[in-house]
């Protein structure tokens, strides 16, 4: 059932940007690609164009864009974003940033998702209907010109610094914002370089969505966030 969707509160200032207390997830190296196929624009996925993908010489395993889509439901639905206390950031493969404004109501369906990428990619923008501001938007790179200079951003990997994250979010600033760096590919490794430290809260490798899952539900325990009523 879906209930009342209240906008989170949105910083209006580069002071309130810099400090106001938040937690910023990016999702690095999502393989969200788009490619005439046939008469039209798609957005390549490696089950419904594995012969395209072949022939020009790419990985179909790799083009895995439902796994950015999964992570878009778990981050836009949860009560931490309604509480107005996330901000989300998606980098392509390609080197695309985009900008996730968190009054976005997440696409349901995977199709839905995918009109929204392609027309993303192609005109830099997706605005919301009837109103007057911007759901997903192109923004320069890097991302760290977006994140507050004195945020702490963190890494995760299964051979990270092993940690219990309950108890690891408790000694986090607790009036200002905080980064996470994931990986929005089902293979391989997010190398960046803005990264301070690299931690691990699970022994078994687990998909992005339910990683970030475990990490808001232990900021909303922290910071008592309560889960919507129906």
């Amino acid at each position: 059932m879906e209930y009342e969707r209240k906008p989170p509160k949105i910083w209006k200032t580069k002071e309130e940007k810099e400090s106001m207390k938040r937690l910023i997830i990016v999702l690095e190296r999502c393989f969200l690609e788009t490619a005439k196929v046939g008469d039209h624009y798609a957005l390549l996925n490696g089950d419904d164009h594995h012969r395209f993908l072949t022939k020009y010489g790419k990985d179909f395993a790799d083009f895995r864009p439902d796994i950015p889509h999964q992570v878009l439901m778990t981050l836009l639905d949860s009560p931490l974003n309604r509480a107005g206390l996330l901000q989300i950031y998606m980098c392509t493969e390609d080197g695309v940033l985009v900008e996730v404004d968190p009054r976005t109501r997440a696409p349901r369906t995977f199709r839905q998702f995918q009109r929204f990428v392609i027309e993303l990619l192609h005109k830099f923008k997706v605005r919301a209907e009837g109103a007057n501001h911007t759901l997903f938007k192109v923004v320069k790179r890097p991302v760290t010109m977006h994140l507050p200079a004195n945020c702490k951003k963190i890494g995760t990997s299964k051979e990270g610094l092993k940690v219990d994250i309950h108890e690891y979010v408790k000694t986090l600033p607790q009036d200002g914002p905080t980064c996470f760096v994931f990986g929005g590919l089902a293979r391989g490794h997010v190398n960046v370089d803005y990264i301070t430290e690299t931690i691990s809260f699970s022994p078994h490798p687990l998909s992005a969505s339910v990683a970030i899952g475990k990490l808001l539900d232990a900021f909303e325990s922290t910071w008592d966030v309560d889960p919507p009523r129906e």
